[in-house]
């Protein structure tokens, strides 16, 4: 009975089970059908993808095989060719860059309003003046040759006004130019403001030993020629030596023997031809020290290149920084020279002789002192001795670091020949518009020393705008001890880059 029932139900699952395998199989051939229907529309979707992409990149490459842009480039393509541009300016700039590299440039503008009090009446020019000067100038180092590092320089210089100076020079002063910063272009008409080319020299730097190993050289030698300023080279001083930012009078720019008193002998606008040989030595870097030669074009012919070299100037410079007063920097300076034709003060020419000093030095943190000295040795000049002292204190010691206060003095000697053999003529009453006496013209016998002091603050409002009050006051000029003081006033404006 049992075996009966288990053989039935085995016949029931026997015949039960193809039944349910063909059901099975319709649900797997559904499945498989449905997986391979999403199979083939996702395969079409990334077919039209991969037609989308490679379409994009027809178009990408199209678009950067052109320079151009379009309004239908895609994005990527803009994108790079934004960064293209972007590199090719860098590249641009660099070169620029690297083509300007070392390249110097200056620029000024200065203008001097002055008033005098004590001058004459009707005074050739008036007691009151005012004039400009702008200058540029431009430093181009040229590629090196081996070792030998050098460089082209050039200055421009255009200006209005001669401010005081005619007037002081008509007084018979010694060298009294109360405005060092009065230019103008030589013969021209006052209407006129012509630039020139004032300097224009070629320098090459040569380390020694020569041929040697240039990282190792502590000397070398410097050769100069071309048009230039004799003062750039010789009698330099960090205190009195630039009229646009420190004293407007001429005695404390440079030496009054050579300026004043015309030694160096430059054209009428203050250059001339020359060669400069030099010597630096830096084998102890904080005090170095020079050596230098000059031979010099000078006179009416020989600073303007008709005969420059026929009676040149001869000038030889020994120089020494130093680290005095705790280490504090100063330069030392002296200088000797000689003229062929110097220029008497009678008109004749012989040979001139004579040597000078120029020191400054700092002695505290903010306060500057400098010191020159001239003698004339052989020649005639109306003075033949010349001393300035003076100072420049910094701003920091009343909360204006940027400005500065400077005070000095000049004595100029009355050379004996000049005391013994000449008289001048001072014109009281004053001059007509021909320079010509309008009174009686006194005569005086010049007895003693010509004395200048001067004072300015220099304020500065920005990096590049400076302003300074200048006050200065001479007695004795020309000598004369009956001479009325003078009193100059000025306001000095300098735009410097």
């Amino acid at each position: 009975m049992v075996l009966a029932k288990l053989s039935a139900a085995l016949l029931a699952a026997g015949l039960a089970l193809p039944a349910l395998a063909g059901s099975r199989e319709t649900e797997l051939l559904e499945q498989l059908s449905a997986r391979l229907e999403k199979l083939e529309a996702r395969n079409v979707e990334l077919e039209r993808q991969v037609k989308a992409l490679k379409d994009e990149k027809d178009r990408i490459a199209q678009g950067l095989d052109s320079p151009r842009l379009s309004e239908d480039e895609p994005e990527l393509t803009v994108r790079l060719k934004a960064v293209e541009k972007d590199q090719l300016n860098m590249k641009r700039a660099q070169k620029i860059a690297e083509s300007l590299a070392g390249i110097k440039v200056g620029a000024s503008l200065a203008t001097v309003a002055q008033h005098a009090y004590g001058l004459p009446g009707n005074i050739d020019g008036g007691s009151s003046q005012l004039n400009y000067r702008a200058d540029l100038s431009v430093e181009v180092p040229l590629a090196p040759i081996g070792d030998i590092d050098h460089k082209l320089f050039a200055h421009l210089r255009a200006g209005q006004g001669l401010g005081l100076n005619s007037a002081f020079s008509n007084l018979g002063f010694f060298g009294s130019a109360p405005n060092a910063l009065a230019f103008r272009a030589s013969g021209l008409n006052p209407d006129d403001s012509v630039t020139i080319l004032g300097e224009a020299w070629y320098q090459a730097a040569i380390p020694l030993p020569f041929l040697g190993f240039k990282p190792r050289s502590r000397e070398t030698l410097e050769l100069t020629f071309g048009k230039m300023d004799i003062f750039g080279f010789f009698d330099q001083n960090k205190v009195a030596g630039d009229e646009s930012k420190q004293f407007l009078n001429s005695l404390f720019v440079h030496n009054p023997l050579l300026d004043a008193g015309g030694e160096v002998g430059v054209d009428a606008n203050g250059f001339q031809p020359g060669f400069v040989v030099s010597y630096l030595n830096f084998t102890d870097k904080p005090q170095p020290w020079r050596l230098s030669f000059g031979l010099f074009g000078a006179g009416d012919r020989g600073s303007n290149y008709q005969r420059s070299l026929s009676s040149p100037l001869v000038i030889f410079q020994a120089e020494k920084q130093a680290r005095l007063f705790g280490g504090l920097n100063g330069n030392y300076r002296i200088y000797a020279w000689n003229r062929g034709q110097g220029v008497n003060f009678d008109g004749r020419n012989t040979k001139h002789t004579g040597f000078g000093v120029s020191v400054d030095q700092r002695v505290d943190d903010g306060i500057n002192v400098f010191g020159r000295y001239g003698k004339l040795i052989s020649g005639e000049l109306p003075f033949d001795q010349a001393l300035t002292l003076g100072a420049e204190f910094n701003g920091s010691y009343w909360g204006r670091a940027a400005d500065a206060i400077g005070i000095a003095g000049a004595w100029l000697q009355a050379a004996k020949a000049y005391r013994s053999g000449a008289n001048g003529t001072l014109c009281a009453a004053g001059y007509d518009d021909n320079g010509v006496c309008t009174g009686t013209a006194l005569s005086f016998t010049p007895q003693g020393a010509e004395r200048v002091a001067e004072i300015y603050y220099r304020y500065r409002l920005s990096p590049q705008f400076e302003l300074s009050p200048d006050f200065q006051y001479v007695t004795e000029g020309g000598g004369n001890a009956d001479a009325k003081a003078v009193k100059v006033f000025a306001l000095r404006a300098n735009i410097a880059y």
